[in-house]
């Protein structure tokens, strides 16, 4: 490639997780690359899948950032940010269920709910919201989206007729899920759920399965989550008159730990792919336009990367362009960028701490990017 394509480098990146934001790391990467190429023509395009940090990107487009206090995953005082765009709340999960939020204390995976999600979505519908877009990642939680259902007036009950304990756990003894108390305005607004992976409810690819551990469950509690689940998933389908595939079989519906299952299917809703969903907001085939290079990155490149996280939405966009890519990561998985096809390094230069590595990101992020930018053009 040759001529003004040949200086045209676009920085795409997600979050660095404790580290940077989107815009943050686009702006360490675009020095790096100014830094190895002074004439090249660097262009922008910070990006989010649905995860920790979305709501970040889409406040630097514009939108009136609203405030709600409720609580996190495990009950503690907490207050959430969130969007109102003329009548569409654009709520993350992250803020009021978020697994950074909760690190602090000792991880719950049997009890931590979606309830401070509830809290802020009844705020949303009392600002007027018509249409609630729920940005689904980065959560502590695994319980079917259960304590938002209940926060708007569902009910979950025992054989008993008793309501089962908050969290995925309690929904092994659900025996009924009452709608009538439900709050109307929840089924007249539209819905979509952005997810940041498309797993299933359950099963080996599941929530609990795939996304327990890191919030903290042990293998019993990961085969505990997923049976709960499963009779979540069962026990909906029977209230909602549909099959559980509806339910459970949905891609994305073991996002955040469940909560794109039974709400989607109570509400209809739209569950979108959310790398694709950003890029599209962010105009990346039209940035990728005459690109020689790509740079894109995120806190982690592993196995789960290539799931429609934003690695994977901009590779594509990058095999669409014809323009080479490079994923510069904290840390990277070699078989990840194997399977992927695409070169990979790590932000680490030597042996280092993840507070080390937290600390520095920006620094090192610059220096890799610098790196990348001269080994792919040569110069």
């Amino acid at each position: 490639m040759s001529g003004a394509g040949a200086s045209r480098v676009v920085v795409a990146f997600d979050a660095f997780k404790g580290s940077l934001t989107a815009e943050e790391a686009c702006a360490a990467a675009a020095r790096g690359v100014r830094t190895a190429v002074p004439d090249a023509t660097v262009v922008a395009a910070p990006m989010a899948d649905g995860g920790e940090g979305s709501l970040d990107a889409l406040l630097a487009r514009g939108g009136s950032a609203r405030s709600t206090a409720t609580v996190d995953a495990i009950g503690r005082p907490a207050t959430a940010t969130w969007i109102l765009d003329g009548d569409e709340a654009v709520v993350e999960l992250a803020q009021a269920a978020g697994l950074p939020q909760v690190e602090d204390a000792p991880l719950r995976p049997l009890e931590a709910s979606t309830a401070g999600l509830g809290a802020v979505v009844r705020d949303a519908l009392d600002a007027g919201a018509a249409g609630i877009t729920l940005l689904l990642g980065g959560s502590a939680t695994t319980d079917g989206g259960a304590g938002l259902l209940v926060a708007l007036g569902a009910r979950l009950l025992d054989a008993a007729g008793a309501p089962v304990a908050p969290g995925g756990g309690g929904l092994a003894e659900v025996a009924s899920l009452d709608l009538s108390g439900l709050d109307p305005r929840a089924l007249a607004v539209r819905w979509r759920f952005v997810t940041d992976v498309d797993a299933p409810l359950t099963g080996p690819l599941g929530a609990a399965a795939v996304f327990g551990p890191q919030k903290g469950a042990s293998p019993a509690d990961v085969a505990a989550l997923d049976a709960a689940l499963a009779r979540f998933a069962a026990i909906g389908a029977e209230a909602l008159d549909v099959p559980v595939a509806a339910i459970a079989d949905v891609p994305g519906a073991g996002a955040a730990g469940g909560v794109a299952s039974v709400l989607r299917a109570l509400t209809g809703g739209e569950v979108v792919a959310g790398g694709a969903w950003f890029a599209a907001l962010a105009g990346l085939d039209e940035a990728l336009d005459g690109a020689a290079l790509v740079l894109t990155g995120e806190g982690r490149f592993d196995g789960q990367s290539a799931g429609g996280k934003v690695v994977s939405v901009v590779h594509a966009a990058a095999v669409r362009a014809g323009a080479r890519l490079c994923v510069l990561a904290g840390s990277v998985d070699p078989d990840a960028a194997a399977a992927m096809g695409v070169p990979a390094f790590s932000l680490a230069t030597g042996p280092a701490d993840l507070a080390a590595l937290q600390r520095d990101a920006a620094r090192l992020l610059e220096a890799a990017a610098a790196s990348a930018t001269r080994l792919a053009l040569g110069r």
